[in-house]
């Protein structure tokens, strides 16, 4: 039986329902010409509305399709000249909204396919047959048919902005073992964890064959040699939050984009350790291996964690103490209730939960012994390092801020990351 009468006697010959339509850079959608069932017509526009760049995307997606075109007469070189482009605000759209779309269609071009027919949420494709643009909705113009592949990408890669990234809004060392644990410094903001954690793992391959397989492309180690092939017990990437990027191109293309931002990863940060002490670089393998916290590994750990910050004190009652002036007068009221909820100051159980993980995870290698203990000392109170930009920063403060001192008798400060266990808690080691 042919494919084209199965389809048919399975009721999945392709619909196909065409429109036009206008839509400006706000993304309101006006059907010019559409089938005249309401609920076709809804889906016409929200499949616009879900698939078309607005706004400042919008912008950038046209003066992208202006250069690929060819039509600047100078080099664009910066923000300013890419934004001297002007960019219409008005679009008309012609195409079709298509259910059951033929497979052949997508399996005999897929490049074609993926560019002219658009998979949407609930089923079916948006085909656009054209765009046209106009300034007042007069005069409809079209940029030039967009030319082969190669000759577009010529175009771009003249001008030296389509190498630029967008500006770093935050940096992420992501630390990703074989058994599957990442840790990241410094720790997201909650709502972005899950997101990095499954770039993190798809960058790495989901599965151990996936994770000794990206292993061995990335030090292009050849094919019959990674039997024999040691597998890196734990690696680690840097994940880079950027601006949307000016002007993109292949050459600094996003790996994928996290809320209003790009997401890059840089090329330098690629680290992978085979014993978890010494760690190798993939971008120079023949580098010398480096120690937790030496080297261009420690330079960047040093960058990331090189921020301003306001010292704070927060004591069991509740009481949360800084140098006058430090936190502006407008957030005091909100930063100090965040620690105090945070810590669970003023609440006599929940503070000593919170300051009994804080012991028992700092010196968790050079006193183990404390995690088997029922009580620990009372704290007094705790200094901490709160970010200045976490100051006026909406989300919750909590999330950045890391303890640096305690004091168990309200005098004496014992500092966290010395070199010797605290004498209040050393005396508690069992002895032998």
């Amino acid at each position: 039986m042919g494919e084209a009468k199965r389809r048919k006697q399975l009721g999945l010959m392709p619909t196909v329902h065409p429109f036009e339509a206008q839509m400006d850079a706000d993304g309101t959608v006006t059907l010019t010409s559409a089938p005249a069932d309401p609920a076709l017509r809804e889906r016409i526009v929200a499949a616009l509305r879900q698939t078309q760049p607005t706004g400042d995307a919008w912008a950038r997606s046209y003066r992208r399709q202006y250069v690929r075109a060819g039509l600047p007469q100078k080099l664009i070189e910066t923000r300013e000249d890419l934004e001297a482009i002007p960019v219409p605000p008005l679009r008309r759209l012609s195409g079709e909204l298509v259910f059951n779309l033929d497979p052949r269609t997508l399996r005999n071009d897929p490049v074609r396919a993926v560019r002219e027919y658009t998979p949407l949420e609930g089923g079916g494709h948006l085909h656009l047959r054209s765009e046209e643009f106009s300034t007042g909705g007069g005069k409809w113009e079209s940029l030039p048919e967009d030319p082969n592949p190669l000759a577009g990408f010529r175009y771009l890669t003249q001008h030296p902005l389509a190498r630029e990234k967008g500006t770093v809004v935050a940096s992420y060392l992501a630390e990703h073992w074989h058994e599957g644990r990442i840790d990241f410094e410094p720790e997201p903001p909650e709502e972005q964890l899950d997101e990095l954690e499954a770039l993190v793992r798809d960058w790495h391959g989901e599965t151990p064959e996936d994770w000794a397989e990206r292993h061995y492309d990335s030090l292009d180690v050849p094919e019959e040699e990674e039997a024999e092939a040691p597998v890196p017990l734990a690696r680690r990437l840097v994940l880079e939050l950027r601006e949307p990027t000016p002007l993109g191109s292949p050459l600094n293309i996003a790996v994928t984009t996290l809320g209003e931002h790009d997401v890059h990863i840089d090329p330098e940060g690629g680290f992978y350790t085979l014993d978890g002490e010494t760690w190798l670089s993939y971008a120079d393998p023949d580098a010398e291996p480096q120690e937790d916290g030496a080297g261009e590994l420690g330079d960047l750990l040093s960058n990331m964690l090189d921020v301003k910050t306001v010292p704070v004190t927060v004591w069991q009652g509740g009481r949360v103490e800084w140098e006058e002036g430090a936190v502006p007068a407008e957030q005091a009221e909100r930063v100090r209730a965040e620690l105090v909820e945070a810590t669970g100051a003023g609440n006599p159980d929940a503070w000593a939960d919170w300051t009994r993980a804080v012991l028992v995870e700092t010196f968790a290698e050079e006193a183990p012994h404390l995690a088997d203990l029922d009580a620990l000392p009372t704290v007094q109170a705790v200094r901490l390092d709160l970010p200045t930009d976490a100051l006026s920063d909406p989300d919750d403060p909590a999330q950045y801020f890391m303890e640096s001192e305690v004091t168990f008798d309200g005098v004496n400060w014992r500092d966290l990351y010395g070199e010797t266990v605290p004498e209040e808690l050393e005396r508690l080691r069992p002895s032998n």
